[in-house]
Order: structure tokens, then C-alpha cells, then sequence
């Protein structure tokens, strides 16, 4: 079969070079890819949101599956648009992943089915929000309504930040028009965990859960990014806390999606958070995580195309879906200065892997034969061993065996989960 992933960044190469291992896919493309992804699959020069271009190139080659992977995609249409030509999908159409493309909606979805999550307000008027503001319990939680790249959530701790916060995504679209509409929420406080999940609309299989690391700089400081490293499992989420997470939020939100008519299939990400009353929902995204998606597939020991057929086909249920017993520790190597202001064209100079370590590249192109950072998070280092320790160890030896000259890393990915 001819399959396409839509995307190209670390999490479209980790699941590429999972897809590369089925039997059932005789040619592979990347639409638009990265120089780290060219080495895996025929990169082609349409972008992820270019919908008609995808759609024309999937018929002039004959294209018999897609993966889409990245959340503006999806909430654009990519889906229906792709079945709509007859190209079956792996991902929620445009419906489905209004979960993650509103959190106004994926709000009121949990209120009104009683699925666990922080108390909140919506509000479309800065006036209105500040004036909540000037009362409300701090620190408090202000997100933009719709996609920002991950970066959409302030956590403020000052009446000051928060009304700063307001200011910059109403009044100033920091976030564009992402930021038309607000939703300020509880802080809540506890172990944070990522779950994502295959499910094809009734059946839900979650995968290895994991834990990231958004801050920038070593013991949690500096800004947020979009993920400097993440380990799986998370050793917070045990046995217990999986089936009561099962029971009080992953089939209930299954179930809600399809009664609203807008049944999901594909991967749904539950972002956590394990309070003193019970596990409680801080994000929903409808694709696969970055970099939570690094750690978790090098785990995977069933057949990828196979999983995501049958989430397409839903047949789901009938599906065997297992993961190994090991841990995984990803860290990412960030150009100097991200998330602010960084330079490119560094080339990257990457050894020839070795058993049980990956090197999966985000931000970075090929240039006359050589590959050179094209973007803030540039390489995805991911080692897999029995024990969680031995994994990170390995991830920070296999690091340092990278050549890039204008590079930086955390170098305490995994230290929480040690200690927990």
C-alpha cells in the first residue's frame, strides 16, 4: 500500500520509522517531511495545512492511506477532505478534533458528561475577564481558546500576571485569534501525566503513559516550550489510577464525542493531572503528542499500520495492541536561545544508531548533503532499556555523541520520575 504522513516534525519521524516496519506498506511519503525524515520515507514539498495540495498529490499518486499527524491539519478538515476523495484516514475529522481545537468546547463537553476537570469561566470580553480577575483565587490558569502551538496556557501567579496575561491574548492576539475567546481555571496541583490512546469511536486501547517536561532549563525554570524531554511509563500512574482514569474519563469522553455526534477515531491525548480528589483532565489534544510520541512507539511492539487500520475500520476491539515492559527516555536537543530568539544552519552531525537508541529529527533540513538545524527543537534523542534509569542513561550518552555546535539540552529529563 501507498501511505502518506501529513507533517514533519520529531513525532512524524517516530512514527514513520514505526510504519516503515509493516509489511503491508511497499512506498512511504512525508508531506512536507524534514532532512531526518528524507532518510525514512520520500519527502515532498506541500505543507501540512496546503489541504488541496495534499488532496491532489494523494490522487495523481494513487495514495491508499493517510496519517495525519499535526492538530491544525485536523481542525482545518484534512480528514473529511481525504475521505471525501476516497483516501482512508488515521485521525479525527474536523468535528472530532474541535476537542483540542476549542477548549471552550472541550470545557463545556466535560461539564455537561461530568468528566473531572478544573473549575472554569469563559470569557470574550478582556473587560469582563479582569474584572473576574480582581477576585479570583491565584495562582489561577488563563488559556486562548484555539490552537497556539502549544503555548497557549499562562500560568499566573500575581494578579499583575494575570491581568498581563489577558491583556496580551485579547487585547494584543499574542496568539492571534486563538486568543478571541479565554478560559480562566483552577490551578490544580499534583503529578502531571500524558496518556495518549488509540480509539476508533467505541473501543479505547491507551498506550504507555509518560511525562514531559516543558520547562526550558534544568529544575524546572525558564519558559514554557513545547516539550524538552519526556520518560515513560510514568511511574504516578499506576494500575490503580489507570482504571479509575478508564473509568471516570477515557471511555467517558468516548462516549460523549459520539453522542454529540462527533464520534472520534484516531489518537486521543489526555493531559492529567492526579489531585487529592482523584485524576482530573488539564488538556484534551486529537493527535499524537510531541514529544510524548517519542517515547511511547519505540515501546510499541504490535504492527502501527495494523493498530491504524483498525481505529479507521473500527475494529479496534478485535486488535491486539501490545507494548513492551521497559522504559524510555527521550531528551530534546533545542537550538541555543528556543523558545525565544535562535539561530539556524548548524549542522548536525548524527552517529550511526546503535540497538535500543533512536534519533528522531524535528527541526532540521538537508543542504548540499548535509543536515542543518532548521528550527527551535531540532532532534529527538530516544534510548530504551529495562529499567527507567537505565533509559535515561542511555539517552544522555547517546546525546553526547551528537555533533551540534549551536545545541542545548536539559540535563535532568527523567530526575522526577526517579524520585517519585
Amino acid at each position: 500500500m501507498k501511505v502518506m504522513v501529513i507533517g514533519g516534525g520529531g513525532r512524524e519521524h517516530a512514527i514513520i520509522k514505526l510504519l516503515k516496519k509493516s509489511p503491508k506498506i511497499s512506498k512511504l511519503y512525508a508531506l512536507p517531511g524534514n532532512g531526518g525524515i528524507s532518510q525514512d520515507a520520500v519527502c515532498v514539498n506541500i505543507g501540512a495545512k496546503d489541504i488541496k495540495g495534499i488532496c491532489d498529490f494523494a490522487l495523481k499518486n494513487h495514495i491508499d492511506y493517510a496519517v495525519v499527524a499535526p492538530d491544525d491539519p485536523l481542525v482545518l478538515g484534512a480528514v473529511d477532505a481525504l475521505e471525501e476523495i476516497g483516501v482512508a484516514c488515521f485521525g479525527p475529522n474536523k468535528k472530532a478534533a474541535e476537542i483540542e481545537g476549542s477548549k471552550v468546547f472541550a470545557k463545556n463537553l466535560m461539564k455537561k458528561y461530568n468528566i473531572p476537570t478544573a473549575d472554569y469561566q469563559v470569557f470574550t470580553s478582556p473587560k469582563e475577564a479582569i474584572e473576574y480577575l480582581k477576585s479570583a483565587p491565584l495562582p489561577t490558569v488563563i488559556k486562548a481558546d484555539g490552537l497556539a502551538l502549544g503555548k497557549g496556557v499562562i500560568i499566573a501567579y500575581t494578579l499583575e500576571e494575570a491581568l498581563s496575561a489577558v491583556q496580551s491574548i485579547m487585547e494584543d492576539r499574542m496568539f492571534g485569534e486563538s486568543g478571541s475567546r479565554i478560559v480562566i481555571e483552577e490551578f490544580l496541583t499534583g503529578p502531571e501525566v500524558s496518556v495518549l490512546a488509540f480509539t476508533d469511536g467505541k473501543t479505547l486501547v491507551p498506550m504507555v503513559s509518560s511525562m514531559d517536561h516543558k520547562r526550558a532549563l534544568d529544575g524546572d525554570k525558564g519558559p514554557n516550550t513545547g516539550g524538552m524531554g519526556t520518560v515513560a511509563p510514568n511511574p504516578y500512574y499506576n494500575a490503580k489510577v489507570a482504571e479509575e482514569c478508564m473509568n471516570t474519563i477515557f471511555m467517558p469522553t468516548v462516549e460523549a464525542m459520539r453522542a454529540e455526534g462527533r464520534t472520534f477515531k484516531g489518537c486521543l491525548y489526555f493531559g492529567l493531572m492526579l489531585t487529592e480528589k482523584g485524576p482530573k483532565v488539564i488538556e484534551y489534544n486529537c493527535r499524537f503528542g510531541d514529544p510524548e510520541t517519542q517515547v511511547v512507539l519505540p515501546l510499541l511492539e504490535s504492527d502501527l499500520f495494523e493498530i491504524m487500520q483498525s481505529v479507521t475500520e473500527e475494529r479496534l476491539c478485535k486488535e491486539e495492541v501490545r507494548f513492551s515492559n521497559g522504559a524510555a527516555c527521550c531528551v530534546i536537543l533545542a537550538s541555543k536561545g528556543y523558545p525565544a530568539k535562535y539561530e539556524s544552519g548548524f549542522e548536525i552531525v548524527i552517529p550511526k544508531p546503535e540497538k535500543s537508541v533512536d534519533y528522531f529529527v524535528a527541526g532540521a533540513k538537508i543542504d548540499q548533503g548535509c543536515l542543518l538545524s532548521s528550527g527551535g527543537r531540532v532532534l529527538g534523542v530516544t534510548a530504551v532499556a529495562d529499567t527507567l534509569e537505565g533509559a535515561i542513561n542511555r539517552a544522555y550518552k547517546a546525546v553526547d555523541s551528537v555533533e551540534f555546535s549551536n545545541g542545548y539540552c536539559r540535563r535532568d529529563i527523567g530526575k522526577r520520575a526517579l524520585m517519585a
